[in-house]
């Protein structure tokens, strides 16, 4: 018998807010509530909205010279990493796929890693027996919560004045309502927000006065995918994976230039390679006419019939007003402004290649 799916400590919220759960990488989350994925979507983009993110991996890395061992797995600078900075990352293998993506965090005494929650099985394992003489540690007793959006400033400001004063991609320990919490200046929904650690005992308390505020409406996965596709961000097992290399991924601004050049992470070779060659396919934005939007695995076709490539994520874009997509072409069909169509149950719907994102990002420099 499949292991029942596993809880949040917020589970019983979610249940009495409406939430309709789900099982998403054998965990119960809530997909929507009663204001539907548009109005929860449009909640993030105009104001603020509170994802429920306990779901995701948290880890502790303590020891010795943390950063330059994690180079070691990955293709990022996390030595010079500056305390109370975080940064997005991620593990490569040795054919230089991605073995998952992570934010990584220093924290002043530890690195503070959080993961997707369907590879923590993998990740944790993967550090564990790579960075030598460091602890690593999956925490379990702490929630993790996103509140985000234009008004997301607000909205935790008011229980935290600290959060104010960070910047996109800076970390700090904070007290809420009495609480010491770990507070992040990020997010996957291309808004401005924070990602909240909060000890479990005091996740519902948290939550709950986050949401008394006006401007703040709970969203699910249905929401949080939408956004994060508008935004161009990439979704671990549908737009990147272990045959996927960052650079096909157009994921080479989170590869800083030492690394670029030095290499010394598994996959280099290919990586680099494709640094100075340039790939033979790439990530790009999609916009099909019409309203039919296709979902991951639509073929995409050149003008002549010939395949060139296949989406990986799409849907409905409600702030786009029309569907939106990314997926692989090859790089020759790769401009923006390419025409292409899309084999949609069997029939040619035409498309065009766009840039990334959809919708600007409103990130707090």
């Amino acid at each position: 018998m499949a292991d029942a799916p596993k809880r949040t400590p917020l589970y019983d919220l979610h249940v009495e807010l409406g939430g309709k759960m789900v099982d998403f990488a054998g965990w119960e989350m809530p997909v929507q509530y009663p204001l539907g994925i548009m109005g929860e979507h449009k909640q993030c983009r105009e104001r603020a909205a509170l994802f429920d993110v306990s779901h995701m991996g948290q880890v502790i890395l303590k020891g010795e010279n943390v950063g330059e061992k994690l180079e070691a797995l990955c293709p990022q600078t996390f030595a010079a990493l500056k305390e109370g900075k975080a940064r997005y990352g991620f593990f490569t293998n040795d054919s230089g796929g991605i073995m998952d993506d992570l934010i990584v965090s220093n924290a002043g005494d530890h690195f503070f890693v959080v993961v997707n929650a369907s590879m923590r099985h993998q990740d944790i394992p993967h550090m564990a027996a790579h960075l030598d003489g460091v602890e690593v540690t999956e925490i379990f007793d702490r929630a993790l919560v996103a509140v985000q959006g234009p008004k997301a400033e607000d909205v935790v400001g008011a229980l935290c004045p600290a959060a104010r004063d960070l910047k996109f991609m800076e970390t700090t320990v904070a007290d809420i309502n009495g609480v010491e919490c770990r507070v992040s200046r990020l997010g996957y929904t291309g808004e401005d927000g924070y990602e909240i650690s909060i000890p479990e005992d005091k996740a519902v308390d948290i939550t709950r006065a986050f949401l008394a505020d006006d401007n703040c409406e709970p969203a699910g996965l249905g929401a949080r995918d939408s956004l994060r596709l508008e935004a161009g961000l990439c979704l671990y097992g549908s737009d990147i994976d272990t045959q996927t290399s960052p650079i096909e991924a157009s994921l080479i601004w989170a590869i800083q230039k030492r690394r670029r050049e030095e290499g010394g992470f598994p996959g280099a070779e290919r990586i680099q390679r494709e640094i100075a060659d340039g790939p033979s396919r790439k990530l790009v934005g999609i916009r099909p006419e019409g309203r039919a939007p296709a979902r991951h695995g639509v073929e995409v076709q050149a003008g002549d019939g010939s395949s060139i490539g296949e989406i990986t994520s799409g849907s409905f874009g409600p702030t786009a007003g029309g569907p939106v997509a990314m997926g692989y072409v090859a790089s020759a069909h790769a401009e923006p402004g390419t025409r292409v169509n899309l084999i949609i149950r069997g029939k040619a719907q035409p498309a065009e290649v766009v840039a990334l994102p959809f919708v600007q990002q409103n990130y707090k420099r």
